[in-house]
């Protein structure tokens, strides 16, 4: 199965196939932007080569554009997450290519809020699917090259939702709290092969998906987060440019919730 329907930006930027080699190669799903679009610019920045996944391939070429700037290495391979022989064939594909897969963060995510009385099967598969399957799928993928390896760093993306529950979220919020359970597991089953598995849980963070809330909703949480103000996605990459890195090794099976001390 082809996954980059542009075959010029699956070529690994500014580096050759031989040397991304020797560096860690990382996935990031959700790329295209907001947090996903800084952690992938925040790994890249740390001389990670990074795969960036979405299903947009006009959005991912535009980190690519930023990250080739920057110096970075990168490559980009369009996927709809939510078709998991796809999403399970690039993850092995990935591997393949550079011969070691390193860094997995599973950030791509939907809503579909609405209260539970109003919720349908479909709105509850859908973002099951998306947030919960999704990652099921990409971390079996990538658990067999990162023991190859002996080193994995495997990162999902959370919400404070799944922590404290949220009216209307219902669906979101038991895909993000089944995150945990799911990860934590993960670390049990891994830890002595190297791989380290973990949660962050953002709060608010100044996204597309905070912007369409208005203002007046923006005004009454912020009484509630103790810094009295939105995250930024930088914060929520800096967590995971920690969390991949060599020096947290014995970080695992933790949730991190990045929120501003909103679920404390």
């Amino acid at each position: 199965m082809a996954f980059c329907r542009i075959p010029a930006l699956c070529r690994i930027s500014r580096h050759s196939e031989d040397s991304a080699i020797d560096k860690r190669v990382a996935i990031v799903t959700g790329a295209s932007r907001g947090i996903g679009r800084a952690i992938a610019e925040r790994l890249a920045r740390d001389g990670r080569h990074v795969v960036l996944v979405a299903r947009s391939a006009e959005g991912l070429a535009a980190v690519k554009t930023a990250i080739d700037a920057a110096g970075g290495s990168c490559e980009v391979r369009p996927c709809d997450i939510g078709d998991g022989a796809a999403l399970n064939a690039l993850v092995e594909a990935v591997a393949e290519t550079h011969g070691r897969l390193d860094i997995l963060v599973n950030n791509a995510g939907i809503t579909r809020d609405t209260l539970l009385l109003r919720m349908t099967d479909e709105q509850w598969d859908e973002v099951i699917t998306v947030n919960l399957r999704s990652v099921f799928v990409a971390c079996r993928a990538a658990i067999r090259p990162m023991m190859r390896g002996r080193f994995g760093r495997i990162i999902n993306l959370g919400s404070v939702s799944g922590i404290t529950g949220n009216a209307g979220q219902a669906n979101y919020a038991a895909s993000k709290a089944a995150l945990i359970g799911f990860t934590k597991t993960i670390a049990k089953e891994m830890g002595a092969k190297g791989i380290t598995a973990n949660v962050i849980a953002p709060g608010f963070i100044e996204t597309d998906m905070t912007e369409v809330l208005g203002e007046a909703v923006k005004a009454a949480v912020l009484p509630n987060i103790p810094v009295r103000r939105l995250g930024k996605p930088e914060e929520i990459a800096s967590a995971v440019a920690y969390l991949s890195s060599d020096e947290a090794g014995y970080l695992t099976a933790q949730t991190i919730a990045v929120d501003g001390g909103l679920a404390s």
